[in-house]
C-alpha cells in the first residue's frame, strides 16, 4: 500500500481524455480529487506537491468500471461476505478497475439475499475507509431470465419476472441494485420492465429468448441495455433480427461487451464495434472467482467450474464466466478492432460511468472528478493505479 499521501503531481504522461491524448501532461491531485492537469510546458508546483515523474512512454487513463464481474482471485459476490468484497475491491485495482458491480447469479432466494444484504453493510463501512477498487452497486443477474437461455444460470432456480420479490431485494440491499439482467418475454416481463424504469434501475436484457417485436416492446417499457451481447440469447436471422438484431438495429441500447476472444469471435466484435461505436459498447468482464489464481476445478453458482487456457467451462460444456482482466479487454479490443486507444478505454471507463450515472465524478481525466487513474504502457500493462486518490497498485 501507498505511502503517498493522496495529494501529489503526476508528471510528463501522456493522458487519455475522452477523445485525444494529450502528450506529455500532467494530473495535480489534492485530497483524492483531480484538481489540475494540463501541458507539462505549463506546470508549476506553486503547492509543493509530492511529484512521481513517468517515462514519455507511460498513459495516464480514467479508472476502468467493471459493470458486471461475478468474483476473482477466490472471491465471489454470492460468497455473501465483506472478507470477499474487500478481497475484490483490493485485487481490482491492479487490472486497472477502480470501481465495480458486484454481480449476482440466480439462486436460491435466501442466497441472493445473502449476498444483497452483505452489498448494504460493506458499503456502510466502506464509506469510511474505502481502500482499492469502489463498489457502486449490485448487477442483479438473474433469476429472472429464460430457462431456454439459461447459460451457466442454474436452472432450477429461474423465477418469472415478480415486481414484488424485487422489491423487496431492493429493500435488503438498500437501494443498491443498479443493474438487473432479465428476459421480457417471460411472463409479467414487460410490466417488470416499467417498473425498474420507473424507478430508475437499468433493465438489461439478457438470457433472454426474446423475439425482435418483444424487444421493441421492452424498449419502449424502458430497456436500455443488454447483457454479455451475444451470449445467452436469442440469436439474429435475417427474418428475425431477436435479441441480437435489436442490439445492432437500436442506438438506445447498450451494449456489454467479453472482448476475451472466447466468448465473442474477433470478426464478430470488429463488427459489432462498426455497428455500435465506443459510446454504445460497455466492455465488461463478466469473471468469476478463478481469475488471478491457476487453472484448475473452482465454483460458479454451486456448480463446478474447470479453468484451463483462458477459459472456464460447466461440466456439461457451457462457458461459464471469464477469467478475462480489463487491461486485457481494452487490448483485445484494439487489437480485434482497430479502434484508437483513446476508444478502447472510452468503453472501459466513460461509457459504462455515463450509464451508471456517476459521471460527474468517475470516467473521465477531468479536474473536480475523483482522482481514479491508471498507469499502463502502450500495451496496457498496468504499472499504478490510484483510486481517490490513493496509490492502491504498484507493478514492477
Amino acid at each position: 500500500m501507498s505511502t503517498f499521501l493522496n495529494s501529489y503531481s503526476l508528471l510528463s504522461v501522456n493522458l487519455i481524455k475522452e477523445k485525444t491524448i494529450q502528450q506529455t501532461g500532467f494530473i495535480k491531485v489534492k485530497e483524492g480529487k483531480i484538481f489540475e492537469i494540463g501541458a507539462m510546458d505549463h506546470y508549476q508546483n506553486t503547492e509543493n506537491l509530492q511529484e512521481i515523474r513517468f517515462s514519455s512512454d507511460l498513459y495516464a487513463a480514467p479508472g476502468f468500471i467493471d459493470i458486471h464481474i461475478h468474483g476473482l482471485n477466490g472471491a465471489d459476490t454470492m460468497d455473501a461476505s465483506e472478507e470477499s468484497l474487500k478481497t475484490m475491491a483490493a485485487t481490482l485495482p491492479q487490472e486497472g478497475t477502480t470501481s465495480y458491480l458486484a454481480t449476482t447469479i440466480t439462486q436460491e432466494r435466501s442466497d441472493i439475499e445473502a449476498a444483497l444484504r452483505t452489498v448494504n453493510n460493506y458499503l456502510k463501512i466502506e464509506k469510511n475507509e474505502s481502500i482499492g477498487s469502489e463498489l457502486l452497486g449490485i448487477h442483479l443477474e438473474g433469476p429472472f431470465i429464460s430457462p431456454k437461455r439459461a447459460g451457466a444460470q442454474p436452472l432450477e432456480h429461474i423465477v418469472n419476472p415478480d415486481i414484488q420479490l424485487f422489491e423487496s431485494w431492493q429493500v435488503e440491499s438498500g437501494n443498491q441494485i443498479k443493474v438487473v439482467t432479465m428476459a421480457p418475454e417471460q411472463p409479467n416481463g414487460i410490466e417488470f420492465v416499467h417498473h425498474l424504469s420507473k424507478n430508475k434501475v437499468i433493465t438489461s436484457i439478457g438470457h433472454s429468448d426474446a423475439v425482435y417485436h418483444e424487444m421493441v416492446d421492452a424498449m419502449e417499457a424502458g430497456a436500455e441495455h443488454v447483457t454479455h451481447f451475444y451470449n445467452g440469447m436469442r440469436g439474429s436471422h435475417h427474418r428475425e433480427p431477436g435479441v441480437v438484431g435489436a442490439g445492432l438495429a437500436h442506438d438506445d441500447l447498450l451494449v456489454e461487451m467479453i472482448a476475451d476472444g472466447i466468448h465473442v469471435h474477433p470478426a464478430v466484435v470488429k463488427a459489432t464495434y462498426l455497428a455500435k461505436g465506443a459510446d454504445r459498447i460497455i466492455l465488461v468482464t463478466d469473471s468469476m472467482r478463478a481469475k488471478w489464481l491457476e487453472d484448475g476445478e473452482y465454483e460458479l453458482g454451486g456448480q463446478k467450474v474447470s479453468v484451463a487456457n483462458n477459459t472456464a467451462i460447466l461440466e456439461n460444456g457451457t462457458l461459464a464466466g471469464s477469467v478475462l482482466k480489463m487491461n486485457e479487454a481494452i487490448r483485445n479490443m484494439k487489437k480485434f478492432t482497430g479502434c484508437s486507444l483513446v476508444e478502447a478505454v472510452r468503453m472501459a471507463s466513460t461509457t459504462p460511468a455515463k450509464r451508471l450515472n456517476v459521471w460527474e465524478r468517475k470516467g473521465s481525466i477531468e479536474v473536480g472528478k475523483d482522482a481514479d487513474i491508471v498507469i499502463m504502457n502502450q500495451n496496457c500493462e498496468v504499472k499504478m493505479t490510484f483510486c481517490k486518490g490513493q496509490l492502491v497498485y504498484k507493478g514492477e
